[in-house]
């Protein structure tokens, strides 16, 4: 949830109709400054993807600007204002913090006090010569606990109380000795907030409640979902590296202290406000001025952590704040105090936590420019690289012992640096490459004589050197999905190492200690803390605690070479007498149909057409020959490919073509609606039906066997994705041969199906309805 230490340490179309806003009038002297934000944001939500962002821009004691963009509600395109709701994750935090120096301020806590003071059935396993544990360590991320608590953490659904998450805590070795390094910790402060709830003698919500937020007037936030909350609450949406995107889960955590308040860009703006007012109402001056001094560092530290805020500097003043990130919310709250300036700012899509803090710090070099009447700055832009060049650059390169993976999709270029860290789109800027998406914001790298530099290093490409060697067999029961559907953890193999993808987007190489037991590296999330893996009698993991989180192996249909099959929602006698009946929808197209058998255009193209078996996801029989047909110039362009791919070894294994309309219908109506992203709309008709359509894989020339890839043909699941990161790095680079040369020859695989390829020139060609032996 804390973003903050999420993303600092990086290497490396949806269209939304415009919504009427309700909007604070501008102040001046910021009424260009709030233009030039403005044309920034608006470009944000819509090349990230927002569904809805809110903003507020203060000026000490004054809102000088809020505006909300993007929809509240998407569905019924209920506009984005500066009351809409969003859940701001780790700035809860801030909140929890408060309420701890206000009893500090009574006499009723001593920072430096053992924890297990207030807290005796807290009994975390502190070895002899280990400092205890206190609230100041706590409060500033010094504690060395573990991130996540075992009960109550950032994936668990199951809702436990505060007090049970912080028991889960009991008897858990530290990672670090306490006081000695940062260890950002949601546990940590879910302890510090049972501390409040016991001294304090009522429900850690409600005391909030009445002694933080009440005397801010902050009237519209609070840790529990009101009523009053999921009124304005916006409707955040969460997204993989492969493209998938489904609504944010909204479950409570167990740790609430750390990350659970929901509240609005304005009453977060009269928060900034109290700190530009020293504290009043809530803290006294020097109560706030010691909070803002880093901890446990040296007297002249301007970074770091201080009591439960982010201490930084921007153009040479300090900055303070917090991140905060909870599942599809991204939360920036950033101020100077020593020119009461703020950006508040908040999104609802996930981990878009770099977009908001390039916002905010854009946003508070404007207010500084306006506010000493300089000039603006102006606000650095990038451009997509054009897609030749992306797919020229992309390839794997090295410097020394590191490497990075630069890989074209879908017309953009990402780089994926493998010592860890996120997949980051790079586009244009000038001559040079800019990190510019969701996850990251900067100069990435500069292009010099075909190679790449890379802050101080140069990265050379390398040839392509084949298909890698197959992992070593002790991995292979372990890799596979872990978790949740709401969070899932992917173990992989890139390069010859295992590697752990959690929380969706952070990638962590893993250093085996013992063949069940591996280490996060010593960076990102979960630095100090390992993964431990549980194997059944053949080898194969069952669950994996990361980092005393437990994982339990989930089950995919279709893994292991199976076939996928779903129940269908109707007899299928009865959806194909149905589908008979009805009408395809009517069209007009400039081109004739030119259907061609595809065992025509070369005899070595092999045929596997699991639609005329029954060894497909409905289990029966869809047509009556088992053939392949496609429209001419798609046909041709498909023996290309073949041909192509046979030096390299390879040949073209179809499995399916052109396919009548009363099969696609039947496929729609059979199909349960949470799968019907891999099957066509027979309303809007399937390229399939017009013959331009083809699924495919490869086959060894030599073997004549079919290539393993990630998945199975018509396997349902994210691991069928042609961006999908899971499997080993020979199963991706199969699968990424087989993608080069298809669209070498202009066909474009679907976001969903791997082995699903249309051919260009699709849409000049009308919907068909024969049957196979209806095709002259």
């Amino acid at each position: 949830m804390g973003r903050v230490s999420r993303f600092s340490w990086l290497i490396l179309t949806i269209v939304f109709l415009p919504a009427p806003p309700v909007t604070a009038q501008v102040s001046e002297p910021y009424a260009a400054a709030v233009q030039r934000l403005t044309t920034l944001i608006e470009r944000e939500v819509r090349d990230k993807k927002l569904p809805a962002l809110s903003v507020a821009l203060v000026d000490n004691q004054r809102v000088v600007w809020s505006k909300g963009f993007g929809f509240q509600d998407r569905e019924k395109k209920i506009p984005a204002t500066d009351q809409t709701v969003y859940r701001v994750g780790s700035v809860s935090k801030l909140f929890t913090d408060v309420a701890v120096m206000q009893l500090v301020e009574k006499g009723q806590l001593d920072l430096d006090a053992p924890v297990t003071t207030y807290l005796p059935d807290f009994k975390p396993a502190v070895k002899a010569g280990q400092k205890p544990i206190t609230l100041r360590m706590l409060m500033s991320h010094r504690s060395g606990r573990i991130r996540e608590p075992p009960v109550g953490n950032y994936f668990d659904p199951t809702g436990p109380t505060l007090a049970q998450t912080v028991a889960s805590l009991n008897g858990i070795p530290l990672v670090y000795n306490p006081g000695t390094q940062i260890k950002y910790s949601n546990a940590a402060v879910g302890v510090v907030g049972l501390v409040v709830q016991k001294v304090i003698g009522e429900a850690f919500e409600k005391a909030v409640e009445t002694k933080v937020l009440q005397p801010l007037g902050i009237v519209s936030s609070s840790f529990t979902p009101t009523s009053a909350v999921k009124k304005n609450l916006a409707d955040a949406v969460m997204w993989t590296y492969h493209g998938r995107e489904f609504p944010a889960p909204t479950f409570e955590l167990g740790m609430a202290p750390a990350g659970c308040m929901y509240s609005t860009v304005t009453d977060l703006a009269k928060f900034a406000s109290c700190l530009f007012a020293g504290g009043g109402p809530v803290l006294k001056p020097e109560t706030l001025a010691a909070m803002l001094k880093p901890q446990f560092a040296d007297p002249d530290a301007k970074e770091g952590f201080g009591i439960g805020f982010a201490l930084s500097e921007l153009e040479g003043k300090k900055r303070i704040g917090h991140g905060g990130a909870i599942y599809g919310f991204a939360t920036e709250l950033a101020a100077l105090p020593s020119e009461k300036l703020a950006v508040i700012v908040v999104s609802s899509r996930d981990v878009t936590n770099p977009v908001m803090t390039r916002i905010a710090d854009d946003g508070l070099k404007l207010l500084l420019a306006a506010k000493a009447g300089k000039e603006l700055p102006k606000l650095r832009e990038t451009q997509p690289l054009p897609l030749e060049e992306a797919r020229t650059l992309a390839g794997h390169y090295v410097s020394g012992d590191r490497s990075i993976d630069l890989t074209a999709s879908a017309g953009r270029l990402f780089v994926t640096p493998n010592r860890g860290g996120f997949r980051t789109e790079l586009r244009a800027a000038e001559k040079n490459l800019m990190a510019d998406d969701a996850l990251s914001w900067g100069p990435a790298a500069e292009r010099v004589d075909g190679k790449l530099k890379v802050g101080d290093r140069i990265y050379e490409k390398q040839p392509d050197a084949g298909p890698p060697a197959a992992p070593p067999a002790k991995w292979l029961g372990l890799i596979g999905e872990y978790g949740w559907d709401h969070n899932t953890l992917f173990i992989h193999e890139r390069h010859g190492k295992l590697y752990a993808l959690i929380e969706w987007v952070f990638l962590y190489p893993l250093k085996e200690e013992t063949e069940d037991v591996y280490a996060f590296p010593d960076f990102g999330l979960y630095h100090g803390e390992k993964l431990v893996f549980t194997r059944d009698m053949a080898g194969r993991a069952t669950k994996v605690e990361a980092a005393k989180v437990a994982f339990e192996r989930r089950k995919i249909d279709g893994e292991n070479g199976e076939t996928f099959r779903i129940k269908p929602e109707k007899p299928l006698a009865e959806l194909r007498k149905a589908a008979h009946a009805a009408t395809p929808p009517k069209e007009e197209r400039e081109r004739k149909p030119e259907l061609v058998d595809l065992a025509t255009i070369d005899k070595t193209i092999t045929f596997d057409v699991r639609y005329a078996t029954d060894n497909n996801f409905l289990s029966t029989p869809l047509y009556t020959s088992a053939k392949a047909f496609m429209q001419k110039p798609a046909a041709e362009a498909l023996g290309r490919a073949h041909k192509k791919l046979a030096e390299s070894g390879y040949g073209l294994h179809v499995y399916d073509a052109y396919r009548p309309w009363y099969v696609t219908k039947m496929f729609w109506d059979a199909t349960p609606d949470k799968f019907h992203d891999f099957v066509a709309d027979p309303s809007k008709g399937s390229r399939h039906n017009r013959g331009c359509a083809v699924d495919l894989g490869l086959y060894d020339l030599k073997t004549g066997k079919p290539i393993e890839v990630v998945s199975g043909f018509d396997e349902f699941s994210d691991r069928a994705y042609p961006d999908y990161p899971g499997g080993t790095s020979r199963q991706r680079w199969h699968r990424d041969l087989l993608r080069r040369a298809m669209e070498a020859e202009g066909f474009t695989v679907y976001e969903a199906e791997w082995w699903h390829f249309d051919y260009r020139d699709w849409q000049k060609y009308p919907i068909l309805n024969r049957t196979f032996e209806e095709i002259k």
